[in-house]
């Protein structure tokens, strides 16, 4: 049968198609790209050593302001950190990026290639062209890249930009199919090239729901498309008086990987951005490897801090043992079937 299977897959000529035995090119993630924060990791894989597929669309969506830009540059810091002849495609819909704004996130500015899109048509034409040459390449040739889509709810569409030039105000109808048909292929390609994609996308409040709700522009299609689709609120963060930055809220609103509905949370500074330790805490505390003792912390040699004082000195505090023993909370509280 398996001679048989091997003949079937020859005579449909489809390049994404392999016994399952063999891996599923396209669809299996043996990797995972370090986000930069550690407790983000293990909401989007199980693991506060894991983070990003490495072969999928992670979408980050929010209300306006909620560091949705902030955020997706830490991830691409962290990136480039890692892989030292890595590069990024950054595709920007909102004429909001700028050099000085990059290059204060840390950025390594000479490895990441902005790319103006105005429209969905323009981002999936653009996005597959690259796509495309990267995949030209041999595979022992081919460096680490990650895509950026900052963001789908600003792009228009081609039939938009026509009406907007003759004068009309009708909205296109049809902009949901045209983005679940640009990502249709895109995904698939995506994942046979092993490159990671981050979405940034807007939020809106749901009329008519018998509860608060938050809905994602943009239709079912990148719904469908993104392996991991992260709801951002947030909070202001004060030292005394002073705005310092923001704690940000993460829900995992959908994800193949991981439990639907986690929340954890991260601290975005305008000094040092996503902070590598900031939500081990609360984790720390929930399963018992830190104990809470009236206003302070109890840590496993049976010394008190504060919590201010364990989030501002993490490396003293989150040793190597720390750390192992939360990755495993982290198994237990992220991961289907590991209690």
């Amino acid at each position: 049968m398996s001679d048989f299977l091997k003949d079937i897959i020859k005579e449909t000529g489809n390049e994404y198609a392999t016994l399952v035995s063999e891996g599923v090119e396209a669809g299996d993630v043996d990797s995972f790209i370090d986000t930069g924060s550690l407790a983000f990791n293990a909401l989007l894989s199980g693991s506060i050593y894991g983070g990003m597929p490495s072969n999928k669309i992670t979408a980050i969506a929010g209300e306006a302001a909620t560091g949705k830009t902030f955020f997706a540059l830490g991830i691409v810091k962290a990136f480039l950190d890692k892989n030292k002849d890595a590069g990024v495609i950054y595709f920007e819909s909102e004429s909001a990026l700028t050099k000085d704004l990059v290059e204060s996130r840390g950025v390594d500015s000479t490895r990441m290639v902005v790319v103006p899109v105005a429209t969905v048509q323009e981002f999936r034409h653009q996005s597959i062209k690259v796509i495309d040459k990267y995949l030209e390449q041999k595979e022992e040739d081919r460096k680490p890249m990650m895509f950026v889509l900052d963001s789908l709810g600003m792009l228009s569409t081609t039939k938009e930009m026509t009406d907007t030039a003759e004068g009309k105000e009708t909205r296109d109808m049809t902009r949901s199919q045209i983005v679940k048909a640009a990502f249709r292929v895109l995904t698939l390609k995506l994942g046979k090239a092993k490159v990671p994609m981050i979405m940034t996308n807007h939020t809106y409040d749901v009329i008519g729901s018998m509860f608060p709700q938050k809905e994602m522009g943009g239709g079912s299609g990148l719904k469908y498309a993104a392996s991991n689709i992260v709801y951002l609120s947030k909070r202001k963060e004060k030292d005394g008086k002073d705005v310092i930055g923001n704690v940000i809220h993460c829900l995992n609103y959908k994800s193949r990987l991981t439990k639907e509905n986690a929340k954890i949370d991260v601290r975005l500074t305008y000094k040092h951005g996503l902070e590598r330790h900031y939500g081990l805490l609360d984790l720390a505390i929930k399963h018992g490897i830190f104990k809470s003792v009236s206003t302070r912390i109890e840590l496993p040699d049976g010394t008190k801090q504060y919590a201010k004082t364990i989030n501002n000195e993490p490396d003293k505090f989150f040793t190597k043992d720390v750390l192992s023993k939360i990755d495993e909370a982290a198994k237990k509280e992220f991961l289907y079937g590991a209690e």
